[in-house]
């Protein structure tokens, strides 16, 4: 199955297949019909607090990769929970944040497929 990443801002397209919503809180300006996710995983985004640290901050990117992969490490159950998703159909992951070379999908993708 292929496994995708896009900003839920982009238009939804064919190829999507299933929808899954990676971010902990809900995209600005987007209503739950126009984003059409199928599922929300909230917890396997960044916690809270690396979120704030790494505030998007390209010079950070590095570190934040072994941050959050360390944080996916620690939550296997979420990261399971994704497995199964994407195992039934080709998905894609979507994130709202603007820079799409670095955000927590990329990570998050490469985590799921080392597997």
């Amino acid at each position: 199955m292929a496994l995708r990443i896009k900003r839920i801002y982009d238009p939804e397209d064919d190829k999507d297949g299933m929808r899954i919503l990676v971010d902990r809180l809900w995209p600005r300006g987007l209503s739950k019909q126009d984003a059409a996710v199928d599922i929300w995983l909230k917890d396997i985004a960044p916690s809270p607090a690396l979120r704030r640290w790494f505030g998007h901050d390209p010079a950070k990117w590095t570190e934040f990769q072994r941050r959050y992969r360390d944080e996916l490490e620690k939550n296997p159950s979420v990261v399971e929970e994704l497995k199964r998703q994407i195992q039934q159909a080709d998905t894609t992951l979507l994130y709202a944040a603007k820079d799409v070379d670095h955000n927590h999908a990329i990570v998050l993708q490469r985590f799921v497929d080392k597997d």
